[in-house]
């Protein structure tokens, strides 16, 4: 007799002695099981209950039926997590094993079917081993195994990491155990190989799939697991080929094929390519489903395109489709990040008000939101909230608040939270550790910085390379440098080693603090450690020579960056440009602008911006002027910064004809004019004496959409006043009342305009100089 027939011979077999079964009464045992049976689906059956069942059943001593045995072991299969038991796939393995311990098959009457039970419990409790070794015990009772029962062997193989095994059984093992393999073996072989990483096999499964063709032939689940799979690893081109491939085979792609392309797409914010597909899938009559909404809502929100978003949002609740707790935090954590955070506030409470539960994911985008802007009094209400709503903060949680007094400068704040932290039964981890440390190192408080550190380590918490970072930055910056150093040298023997990163950060914010002398010495420090600076970290430290107008150290940086090996670019020889002609040293700002053609590096538009300045600056007129023509023969784009510069210069210059011509030019180019543009034309049209064509640029400014800045009511004013024109200057006092918040200027004392005339002059002298002593005039 074959296999298959002696297969189907003893489910035949086994079916018939359950019918027997149940003809007759239920025995004492099969009551029992029935009974914990109900309780399981109750979901009121845990390990204790297990004890007590097995005890009852050793003490009646009669033989357990296959069938109440099997209805007791499925119901704990498809258990869902409860408080009585979280696992009872596990649960049941435990009991089966420990029954068949004490009675074995004295007690137990095994069928084919609970088998199959305990190999689908073991997968679901992630035991793989102990599935393979139940299958083992099924072939030498001799009861055959069939497809089902060898799909499962085939997770169960997959799960323990032995996909090639499984692969070898559906190859070679499944016709000698009486089955023939089918698309739904190859797809598990498939799916493994994609969830290890190995898609290069799995591609090789595919072909090997076609080539058997019949049963064997690729399906839509077959190409999905691979599209995805390819768009998993960033091979956006693979998995459109093979999706193209799918449709040029005849297979329609389903809703999880359009999903995954969509979700990819969203993800690389190709949008427009995204659209197209959703056009694809109406076209094909595939209708999208929330999460294919929620992948479109996330790559909108991610770019910042609220209004399309918000279209996508509509056009999913029209359809039917309620959001989610996911399309909620999609659009909640892009606003936040986009600093629109009374927009995320009002989602938030649409979201509480239709009675969609917040979960923690909300919590933590409107903290982290609150604690970026500094919002701590929101911060701390939205908390307490959470709180009532019974949803338990963790590590993330804490931290978020933590950080978010910490930056409003509320460190003994900070420090409560962590006491409630640790009263949570949460307690502080790096990042909590390293928020406080950088917290006092901001304050300068740096004996209190040191005393977190040590703390972190006696409470066994270990410090990472941002810890360390926080501290020696704030050694550098309070003049600790000897002990920034020693932590270097501390950090390293603990096995982390600071790279280029690191130090360069930490030279760059010296360096914008004007401390060019601190930065030289971590410099030197990286070095001593063999670290190799690239060409960035010689740029940030010779930019901060330039800064502090020290050109010959930063002509040597310079130096020592040749000297290295390094090829200096474009910004490099722009820094050292713009630090001459900053110093007043324009033929050195010639001569470097010079090398950098006989070095053939292509001079871009701020290089040309930088030496035209600097000419003007030494009164060069024609010099200035030779460049800027060239700059144009050459081919160089020309930007407004740069017209602004030429302009100004001939402003400056007394050239003020020159710059009326040369504006009429800008103005019939496709280059678009800023207020900086306006204000050097107000004051060219007021040296030359074109009164009205000045209050008309001043009057074209809005058609230019732009707005006037407080330079702009300055020279206005100022020129005004000096024609003897104060009827018309009360217009633009007005003007600069009504702009105030727009033009950051505090709102004028509400006085009637007639009393600011005695002091207008003073009102000049405040607009020139002092803001706050020019109001307290004004006030007075």
């Amino acid at each position: 007799m074959s296999s298959r027939a002696c297969t189907s011979a003893v489910k035949t077999a086994t079916a018939a002695a359950s019918s027997v079964t149940m003809a007759r009464s239920p025995s004492a045992p099969d009551l029992a099981l029935a009974s914990a049976t109900e309780r399981v689906r109750a979901g009121a059956f845990g390990p204790g209950d297990a004890r007590q069942l097995l005890d009852e059943l050793r003490r009646q001593g009669t033989r357990v039926h296959a069938r109440a045995l099997n209805g007791f072991l499925a119901a704990l299969v498809q258990a869902a997590p409860s408080a009585a038991c979280s696992d009872s796939p596990a649960l049941a393995v435990s009991f089966f094993s420990r029954m068949s311990r004490a009675a074995g098959s004295r007690m137990m009457s095994l069928s084919f079917h609970t088998y199959d039970i305990l190999m689908d419990c073991c997968i679901r409790a992630q035991r793989p081993d102990l599935a393979l070794a139940f299958f083992g015990r099924l072939l030498r009772t001799g009861l055959g195994a069939d497809e089902i029962t060898l799909r499962k062997l085939l997770r169960s193989l997959c799960k323990a990491k032995r996909t090639e095994d499984a692969l070898d059984v559906v190859l070679h093992r499944m016709h000698e155990l009486g089955c023939e393999p089918n698309v739904f073996s190859y797809n598990i072989i498939l799916k493994s190989f994609c969830d290890i990483g190995n898609t290069g096999r799995a591609c090789e499964l595919l072909r090997t799939m076609m080539e058997k063709g019949a049963g064997c032939s690729p399906d839509v689940v077959s190409y999905n697991t691979l599209i995805h799979a390819f768009f998993k690893e960033g091979e956006v081109t693979k998995a459109c080929d093979l999706f193209y491939e799918m449709t040029q085979q005849g297979i329609p792609p389903d809703l999880v094929t359009y999903n995954s392309i969509i979700d990819a797409l969203c993800k690389a914010r190709a949008m427009d390519k995204a659209e197209t597909i959703l056009s694809q899938m109406d076209d094909k009559g595939v209708q999208p489903d929330i999460w294919t909404y929620n992948s479109l809502i996330y790559g909108y929100s991610s770019r910042g395109q609220f209004k399309d978003a918000v279209r996508v949002f509509k056009d999913m609740t029209c359809r039917g489709f309620l959001p989610n707790t996911v399309t909620c935090n999609s659009l909640m954590a892009s606003l936040c990040k986009h600093g629109e955070y009374k927009d995320a506030k009002d989602m938030f409470d649409t979201m509480v008000a239709k009675g969609q539960k917040p979960d923690i994911v909300s919590y933590k985008i409107m903290l982290d939101g609150y604690a970026t802007e500094g919002c701590d009094v929101a911060m701390t209400d939205l908390f307490h909230l959470m709180l009532g709503d019974g949803v338990a903060p963790d590590h993330q949680i804490f931290n978020i608040l933590i950080k978010g007094y910490a930056k409003c400068g509320m460190v003994n704040m900070a420090m409560i939270i962590v006491d409630e932290m640790r009263q949570h039964g949460v307690m502080p981890n790096v990042v909590t550790y390293s928020t406080l440390i950088d917290a006092h190192c901001r304050m300068g408080k740096m004996d209190d910085a040191l005393d977190k550190f040590n703390e972190m380590i006696h409470h066994g918490v270990v410090p990472n390379i941002a810890t360390y970072y926080c501290l020696i930055q704030g050694f550098c910056t309070h003049g600790g440098f000897l002990k920034a150093k020693e932590l270097v040298f501390e950090m390293m023997r603990n096995g982390i080693r600071p790279d280029i990163v690191f130090f360069c950060s930490m030279i760059n914010n010296l360096c914008k603090e004007r401390r060019v002398v601190d930065a030289q010495d971590v410099f030197d420090l990286m070095v001593s450690i063999g670290l190799h600076p690239d060409v960035i970290i010689y740029l940030k430290l010779m930019d901060g020579y330039c800064l502090v107008g020290d050109m010959e150290k930063a002509s040597r940086v310079f130096d020592a960056m040749v000297s290295a090996g390094l090829e200096p670019n474009d910004v490099v020889y722009g820094t050292l440009i713009n630090g001459y002609c900053k110093s007043g040293r324009i033929d050195d700002a010639l001569c470097i602008f010079k090398e950098m053609l006989h070095k053939g590096i292509k001079r871009p538009t701020i290089a040309y911006t930088i030496i035209l300045g600097g000419l003007f600056q030494a009164r060069r007129i024609v010099s200035a002027m030779e460049r800027f023509h060239e700059m144009i023969e050459s081919g160089i784009p020309v930007n407004i910064c740069t017209y602004n510069t030429v302009l100004c210069g001939l402003y400056k210059n007394n050239c003020s004809d020159e710059a009326i011509v040369l504006f009429k030019k800008v103005q019939t180019t496709n280059v678009k004019i800023d207020i900086i543009t306006i204000n050097v034309m107000i004051a060219v049209m007021f040296k030359t004496r074109r009164i009205e064509e000045a209050k008309n640029l001043f009057a074209s400014i809005a058609a230019n959409g732009l707005v006037p800045s407080i330079e702009t009511y300055h020279i206005m004013m100022t020129n005004l006043i000096k024609e003897g024109l104060l009827e018309e200057t009360d217009g633009y006092i007005h003007a600069l009342i009504r702009k105030g918040g727009e033009t950051e200027v505090p709102i004028l004392h509400p006085y009637p305009l007639s009393a600011f005339s005695p002091v207008i002059t003073l009102l000049s002298l405040f607009l020139s100089t002092d803001h706050e002593l020019g109001f307290l005039i004004l006030g007075s």
